[in-house]
């Protein structure tokens, strides 16, 4: 069932009032925060210690945590792309529609040929 009549007068009266107090703070209250926002000299006087270069980059990188998943990922990558699996090359060559091999060595190296390892 869908309320037609909106009758607001009840709230609108308890806004009215509510709005007629001013709500302040104790002295005892102000006497806390204040007593809690002076800070000693020593503290105020004694400049911060400046950081390393590496210790800047760590935390624009957001830090150990961040930089570990970085390293991984990179390592993983590198992993995928000397060694890919099946599926991986499956589909490059569907999408290159050949199959792409890629040597580390000229074939005309002498490792390549086996001369490196003969007696």
């Amino acid at each position: 069932m869908m309320m037609t009549d909106r009758n607001d007068d009840i709230l609108e009266d308890i806004f009215a009032q509510a709005r007629t107090v001013a709500p302040t703070p104790s002295d005892d209250l102000i006497a806390r925060v204040m007593a809690g926002a002076t800070v000693p000299q020593s503290a105020a006087a004694r400049p911060t210690p400046r950081r390393s270069l590496g210790q800047q980059v760590l935390d624009l990188l957001g830090g150990w945590t961040a930089v570990s998943g970085l390293v991984t990922a990179t390592c993983a990558g590198v992993w995928i792309g000397v060694s890919p699996p099946e599926s991986v090359q499956d589909y490059t060559a569907t999408y290159f529609g050949d199959e792409i091999s890629v040597s580390l060595f000229n074939e005309d190296a002498i490792f390549a040929a086996g001369d490196f390892f003969d007696g």
